[in-house]
This record gives C-alpha cells, structure tokens and sequence, in this order.
C-alpha cells in the first residue's frame, strides 16, 4: 500500500444520485411480518421488497384509497 494517493485527476461518481439512502420509519408489525413472509418465498431481502412495492406505487403515481 501506497503511504500517498493522487486523486487530483479522479472523477465524481455518476452513480452516486442512484445510490439508496438510509431512513428511519415506523410499519406496524402486522406489515412488516407480511414483508418478511414474502421474504422467505421469493428470496430476496424484506427492506428489498418494501422498497420494491414503494418503487412501483411511485412509478404507477398509485393514489391512496382511503376508508
């Protein structure tokens, strides 16, 4: 390993806008055991599948049915 680096000619990465972003927020557990059970059929992580399901609300601009 070098003891000095040159990144006077390096680029900023231009994925870094498409990066995730870590947040806090609050599902009641009914939800989150409902994400996890589809976890363990699909095999992919349950943060995965909820960030999947937002992704697609989003994307479809789905509108909230509220009772």
């Amino acid at each position: 390993m070098r003891d000095n680096y040159d990144f006077s000619n390096s680029e900023k990465n231009p994925y870094a806008k498409k990066l995730k972003k870590q947040v806090t927020i609050r599902l009641d557990e009914d939800t989150i055991d409902y994400f996890k059970g589809l976890s363990d059929d699909k095999g992919i992580p349950y943060q995965s599948l909820i960030n999947l399901y937002l992704r697609d609300c989003a994307q479809s601009h789905k509108d909230l049915k509220w009772q």
